[in-house]
Formats: structure tokens, sequence, C-alpha cells
């Protein structure tokens, strides 16, 4: 299915609304008409765009939409989330690697810089990005050229770059864990998407438009909010975003048996306001995982990263991203 998507910057207009597949991303904030306004105008440009917000917010449904209305909108949509590999993959999926480059390099593989080529490169999280990767990715963004692994030819890197991040940037420059030349050649437009505690006007017509999108995908006719859910929705802060109220929805779409959602369906943490965000349930599996080898390794994060698969790195970002940095 192909996108749709309509925007006016007219006040009268009701809402500005983009449909994805498997995603509706809907508003009526001013934060969020903000949003898209900057989208609109940065994408008649080549320009590197940073996409900010807390997680869940719907930075890649922000990227897409710039990809879509830029010239490159032809060109391929290659997204890497660099949070989600080890150190020493996310270089050889960045970059590709040639044959033989390691013991089990047994054919060349294109890096997603290869496959965004005369399209968008979606760096989703690029704070999480090794300051190895870091220091080589700054070369593509300088000379638009690169190197594959165990390569010695060089590659012209004929990309457009949109980075994501739900992380303070300058924070991490100060601490040293981002490189300060890096920020700057990928902060030169940004665009932040505010939390949806923020965004109160967008709840209710986002509820709306989620129902509808699962029935389609079911086949039947969209569930309906009492007002007591509908009260529930606005009353709740929502920590997880757009991502957490969905889920809501959903769960409360199979718990109702019918088409009227009630406040008692959406087991919002207990229909209490929180700042902590829901979990899924392999989420919650992941985070008493990574609990317990902590526990057992005496909080040792090297040894507990070893024990786990993963980088340090990728193991300070499930602390963060769990609460368990403490």
């Amino acid at each position: 299915m192909m996108a749709a998507e309509r925007w006016s910057n007219d006040a009268n207009q009701p809402h500005a609304t983009q449909v994805l597949p498997h995603s509706v991303i809907v508003g009526r904030s001013a934060q969020w008409r903000d949003a898209l306004k900057k989208a609109t105008q940065v994408a008649a440009t080549a320009t590197t765009v940073l996409v900010t917000g807390e997680s869940g917010t719907g930075k890649e449904v922000v990227a897409r939409f710039i990809h879509r209305a830029s010239a490159r909108s032809k060109g391929p949509f290659v997204a890497l989330n660099c949070a989600a590999l080890p150190e020493q993959l996310l270089e050889s999926e960045l970059f590709g690697y040639e044959r033989g480059a390691f013991t089990s390099a047994d054919h060349t593989k294109p890096g997603r810089i290869e496959l965004a080529s005369n399209g968008v490169l979606f760096l989703d999280e690029v704070s999480e990005m090794s300051l190895s990767a870091q220091a080589k990715f700054l070369r593509v963004l300088q000379e638009r050229e690169f190197q594959r692994l165990g390569g010695t030819r060089m590659l012209k890197a004929d990309i457009r770059v949109v980075a994501a991040t739900n992380r303070d940037l300058p924070d991490a420059v100060e601490r040293r864990t981002f490189r300060e030349d890096l920020f700057y050649r990928l902060h030169v437009f940004e665009v932040r998407i505010a939390p949806l505690r923020e965004r109160h006007d967008d709840i209710l017509p986002l509820a709306e438009a989620f129902l509808r999108e699962m029935a389609r995908s079911s086949g039947g006719q969209p569930a309906r909010l009492t007002p007591g859910a509908q009260q529930a929705l606005l009353a709740y802060s929502w920590p997880g975003n757009v991502r957490e109220l969905r889920n809501a929805l959903e769960r409360g779409a199979i718990l109702c048996e019918g088409d009227l959602i009630d406040s008692e369906h959406l087991v919002l943490q207990g229909a209490r306001r929180s700042c902590e965000p829901s979990l899924t349930d392999l989420g919650t599996v992941e985070r008493e995982m990574i609990a317990n080898i902590m526990r057992q390794e005496r909080s040792n994060k090297a040894k507990s990263a070893r024990r786990l698969g993963i980088s340090r790195t990728q193991l300070y970002y499930r602390l963060r991203k769990y609460g368990l940095e403490n």
C-alpha cells in the first residue's frame, strides 16, 4: 500500500494526517503542525536533518515524510537502528564488507550506505553509534565517499542523511561519548517532535485513527471509546508516547470482546499517571534478564555485557531504557 500524505498550513484545516503502512499518525496540536511544517520545509532541500524526541513519538514517521516529500522520493529509504546491533556488527552493516574481510565473510556484502544510494539513509538512535563508527561516518558526510570493510576501493556515497535520537546530544558531546564534529555535521536542521503529554489535542484523534487502522487489518468495524475511556486516555501522561497509546488500544480492543472499549479495558498501569514507560511482554522479559545478570555480576557492566552477548554501549542504552542505571 502506498503512503498517502496530506498536510496544510491552513489554520482552518482540522488536522494534519499521514497514513503509512501499518502506522497512522494524526495530529491537531500546534506542536505537531509545527514539526510537520519544518519537515516539509527541509524536505525540499538536500540538507542533513536531525529528528529529536522521546522514544515512541514517531521519529521514523517524520523521516519517511521527509523522504517522500523530497527530490529523492523515488529512491530507497534505508533505515539502520544504531542501538539494535552489537558494536562489531554496526560497521559491517553500515559500510558493508568484502569477501575475506573477516573469518565468516565468505561473500561481498553491500552496506546500508550503498543500499541507500540515490535515496535517504535513516540512522535511528544515532547517539548509540560507537566512536569508531562515528569517525568513519564523519568522513562519509565530509567527503561523500567510503570503503567497505576489508576493501581498498573508494565508493561514492550518494545519500541524504536523516538521523534521529532520543538523547541529549550536546550532553553526549560534553561527556565525550559523541564526537563534536559529527554532531555539527548532523545538527544542520533539527525537527523536534514533542512528547504526547505536550500534545493533549492529539490523543483522541490518534486513538480513533488507530482503532480504524486495526479494524482495516481485521476486516471488522472499528471499536468505539466510551466517555470513561476517553477521559482515561486524556488523564494519562503517556510516558511511552504514541507507541504506548497504540499498544493500549490494541489491548483494549481485545479485552472488550465487542465494539465498545471502556476505561477498564485500557490497562493504563492502574489508570494512574506514571513517569515510567509501560513495557511490552518482550520488553519485560529483556528487562528482567538484564537485571538478573547485573545482580549476578555485582553490577559489573563489562562482564554483564559479555554474558548478554552485546557491547557495553548497548548495555548502557538498555539500562537507561529500562530504568536500571542505579
